[in-house]
């Protein structure tokens, strides 16, 4: 039994996923971003943590990880030229998409409203979208970013463009990466997560 502390319209929403993917069960304990609750697992108090045997685990890629080493799913093994690629993968959703998507949101509503500056969305937007262009090119022809094979890095990718659309209103464009994120959004764990999600 896996517990998530979070809010599942935040990026506990990739944990979910997750655990829907390892075929876990888990309870969500709901929790804003800053909150007395969120600050009982993290200083910091940001969302999510993941409590499992006794223990806490904070950032939903570490997190997501974890699940997916544990569960044997979706994921290479470690110490592969196949996981490297993978990891690199991971590594290029949190750094160009992610990254992005967190930037605007502070300069949106996380950051004290005299330091937030408008021009620095408009930068993050422009990340963004040169991004998804360098994405495009990589992911060419496969289904997923590491060919056939469903892993980590899709599930932190595609939960940045819904971020990114959904929050700050940028767009996909039409094409392999529209394509790309139905087929992932396809998936069924995805689809229950999803309704646990609206449910919540």
């Amino acid at each position: 039994m896996y517990t998530i502390i979070g809010s599942p319209k935040s990026r506990a929403f990739r944990v979910m996923w997750m655990l829907e993917e390892a075929g876990q069960i888990y309870d969500v304990v709901a929790a804003a971003a800053g909150s007395e609750e969120a600050r009982n697992y993290n200083p910091s108090g940001k969302i999510p943590a993941l409590v499992v045997d006794e223990h806490v685990i904070v950032d939903s890629a570490a997190i997501c990880q974890f699940i997916a080493n544990r569960h044997e799913v979706c994921t290479f093994k470690a110490g592969t030229i196949e996981r490297a690629r993978q990891d690199s993968w991971l590594h290029f959703g949190l750094d160009e998409l992610d990254s992005a998507c967190w930037w605007a949101a502070k300069h949106t509503f996380v950051l004290p409203e005299k330091l937030r500056c408008p021009e620095a969305i408009k930068a993050c937007e422009y990340d963004f979208s040169r991004a998804l262009g360098w994405l495009e090119e990589r992911l060419g022809g496969n289904d997923y970013v590491m060919g056939s094979e469903f892993t980590v890095p899709d599930l932190i990718i595609v939960h940045c463009f819904g971020w990114g659309v959904g929050m700050h209103k940028w767009t996909i464009p039409e094409g392999p990466l529209t394509t790309y994120m139905n087929r992932v959004r396809a998936r069924p764990a995805f689809r229950k997560a999803w309704a646990a999600r609206e449910a919540s």
